[in-house]
């Protein structure tokens, strides 16, 4: 008997209060590694009605207007307008930020390894910044081997930020959410239950007034600037019973920080898999690289990639944990959900030779430090909305499939066996 359910991701804007936290941490995580390679942040901010709070630790020898970078970011995402609550040239920015823990820096500038004579080897100079577990995730049920639902919930959001900055949609503003469940028969996806999408808006459109007919209006603007050109390139797509939802509250014009506050690290899953995938509870943004948590859950997304790339499974998480001040992984699993081609144990064999996963490795294999100057000292602030993951728009380190081929070679016999 086929089994069949419901799988639900959600997505939000550039707008949305925590999201607006995410990139400030992310932008002044690159102006400070742009001046200093061996920065290293904690950035975290808080936003609320005119207001923004920058905290947390940095060591640095950057010189950096941190107002200045605040502000023009707040202009970036739309926040321009004072009458709506908050706007970047007139809100207060506060900025509270503090060095790094000397006990914290001592077990990261030379991990246990190193401190205590056990290995002379470059790789294992730099210690985790701090313990934790992180899962990376990778299936084929997109091109970018994403989970269909929050691939399809951010381009949601992605279509929604681009409708209002490019004029399409003028009465649009910065907040905003989507959220897809997505039908599934013996774990495929087969359907489009739901689309539901919350967006912020002027009182008024043209001459609408009416708060209902302000609504139809914004539903029928949706369909067809936001919800029929993302689904255009897909197989699958909304039918006739597909529940098509827009601001079920009747009407959004308060939001933003004004709304609601912001804090970096709110939107865990939806920087990573929608939920589809376990988490290790550590966020990302305003992060150096040397916090395992952002590179190590980088790192096992890519490994992850290149083991469903490589044709080994349909679905793969890895976990790896760490131990604050050591270098080496205290533990690495790899779990394919009953769809690998080769023995678990085998795989994780192939893994630890193709995969250097000690903080150092990870910063060097993705040169996380030195920012591409084609990007013009943007890297970290672009992923901090929309998904670190599967992100086509973006050439991320993380999402490349270069070792597909070698993991494949690796276990060619195995693969053989296995079918014989």
């Amino acid at each position: 008997m086929s089994k069949r359910y419901l799988f639900t991701s959600e997505s939000v804007t550039e707008g949305h209060p925590d999201k607006v936290c995410d990139q400030i941490s992310d932008t002044i995580l690159d102006a400070l590694l742009a001046q200093d390679p061996m920065s290293r942040v904690a950035a975290e901010t808080v936003v609320n009605t005119g207001l923004v709070l920058v905290t947390g630790e940095v060591t640095t020898k950057a010189d950096v207007n941190f107002v200045k970078l605040v502000r023009e970011k707040i202009t970036e995402i739309g926040y321009t307008d004072s009458d709506n609550g908050f706007a970047a040239n007139s809100c207060s920015v506060l900025i509270a930020l503090d060095e790094q823990s000397p006990d914290i820096a001592q077990g990261v500038d030379a991990a246990q390894e190193t401190r205590e004579q056990k290995s002379d080897e470059e790789l294992d100079s730099i210690g985790a910044g701090d313990q934790g577990l992180m899962f990376g995730y990778a299936c084929n049920e997109t091109p970018e081997l994403m989970p269909l639902p929050i691939s399809l919930a951010h381009r949601i959001t992605r279509q929604l930020a681009a409708v209002r900055k490019q004029g399409k949609l003028p009465y649009l503003r910065p907040d905003g959410k989507s959220q897809v469940s997505v039908a599934y028969e013996d774990g495929q996806p087969v359907g489009i239950d739901t689309i539901l999408i919350s967006t912020q808006h002027d009182a008024t459109i043209e001459e609408i007034r009416e708060p209902s007919a302000v609504r139809d209006r914004i539903q029928a603007d949706l369909w067809e600037h936001v919800v029929l050109p993302i689904f255009a390139d897909l197989d699958l797509k909304p039918d006739d019973d597909t529940r098509y939802l827009v601001n079920p509250t009747g009407q959004f014009v308060i939001g933003g920080p004004q709304g609601d506050a912001g804090l970096t690290g709110r939107k865990i899953i939806v920087d990573t898999y929608g939920g589809y995938s376990r988490h290790g509870g550590g966020a990302f943004s305003g992060k150096d690289p040397t916090k395992v948590d952002r590179s190590a859950a980088y790192a096992s997304r890519y490994v992850a990639k290149n083991i469903v790339a490589a044709g080994l499974a349909d679905k793969c998480e890895v976990q790896v944990s760490y131990a604050i001040g050591v270098a080496r992984p205290t533990s690495i699993l790899i779990e394919t959900f009953g769809t690998g081609k080769v023995d678990e144990e085998r795989l994780l064999e192939v893994v630890q030779t193709h995969f250097d996963l000690r903080p150092a490795g990870l910063i060097q294999a993705f040169d996380l430090t030195h920012l591409p100057q084609e990007r013009g000292g943007r890297f970290y602030q672009d992923v901090a909305a929309y998904g670190h993951f599967g992100r086509a728009d973006l050439d991320l380190p993380w999402e490349k499939t270069d070792k597909a081929d070698a993991l494949k070679q690796a276990l060619s016999p195995a693969m053989a066996g296995a079918a014989g």
